[in-house]
């Protein structure tokens, strides 16, 4: 592979509950980053301390970093208790701080009643985001708001408008082509209106109508488009591999530690094209975010 940009990370419970086994495929891969969301089928913020150090010091004896926390931040109800998720969301920094990384990924709240409109809970959503992002400056962590297919954010119009509103630099967005997709959203015209914003991806791709993820470039996420755009932007930064390759939901994916391989082969691939036609197989160095 050349040099390129994009920094590979992996959610490495698509792989396997067993954090092991996700170093050594991943290992195998070439991948030496994780964006943590569960071990052991437990999500990250309900880990015991003892178990985030056991985790803590198997990367560091395999040589692995966090792209981020893949927290469920926002992953619930808008008119759920407040209290309790704020309180989890203090939790999500402490987990931060403890594994050594500055960035938690978040979502921005699913409507109280299914297909209701967004009107009623705008003011909330924005009030709660705010909120976790003053916290978030004052505790130095950054967060990545993901456009989750169905909350507040799934709409890329949404997006900007919790960008521009809250207007933070600890908040910033998430590109997932295959949520834009599953939402029946353009995932070019999403990437337009949301790149002034977007510091991170998430590599997932999809076709309307399938019950799993297909290899990146393989579905209608327009990724070598999106991803073309962004190279020849300057964007230096994270592409997090999360393929799903055998299906998904609200509390993750899996691919498999078979079908793992096929994915990184396929965004290795993917970036390898973009670079011949770009002319930039030597121009631009591996960059990785601080």
């Amino acid at each position: 592979m050349p040099a390129t940009p994009f920094v590979l990370s992996a959610f490495g419970d698509e792989i396997s509950p067993d954090p092991n086994e996700q170093f050594e495929v991943l290992a195998r891969c070439g991948v030496k980053h994780l964006e943590l969301r569960s071990i052991h089928r437990t999500n990250v913020l309900d880990l015991a301390d003892q178990q985030l150090a056991e985790l803590k010091k198997g990367m560091l004896d395999h040589g692995f970093q966090l792209s981020a926390i893949g927290s469920p931040i926002g992953k619930v109800k808008i008119d759920d208790p407040w209290p309790a998720h704020w309180q989890r969301f203090l939790r999500a920094i402490e987990v931060a701080h403890f594994l050594a990384t500055p960035r938690i990924r978040i979502f921005s709240f699913y409507p109280a009643q299914e297909g209701e409109s967004w009107d009623r809970h705008r003011s909330t959503v924005i009030e709660r985001l705010q909120q976790m992002t003053e916290r978030a400056a004052r505790d130095n962590v950054f967060l990545w708001h993901e456009n989750e297919h169905r909350i507040y954010g799934e709409d890329p119009a949404r997006v900007v408008d919790l960008m521009r509103t809250i207007n933070h630099p600890h908040l910033r967005a998430v590109y997932d082509a295959a949520n834009y997709v599953l939402g029946g959203f353009d995932p070019w015209q999403a990437w337009l209106l949301t790149k002034p914003w977007t510091v991170h991806f998430h590599i997932k791709d999809w076709n309307r109508g399938e019950p799993h993820g297909v290899p990146a470039g393989q579905g209608q996420g327009r990724l070598a488009e999106v991803l073309a755009d962004a190279w020849q932007s300057g964007y230096q930064g994270f592409a997090t591999l999360e393929p799903h390759l055998q299906g998904g939901g609200p509390t993750g994916g899996f691919t498999g530690p078979e079908r793992f391989p096929m994915a990184v082969e396929a965004l290795n691939g993917l970036l390898l094209e973009i670079a011949k036609k770009t002319n930039q197989l030597k121009s631009i160095p591996l960059t990785k975010p601080s």
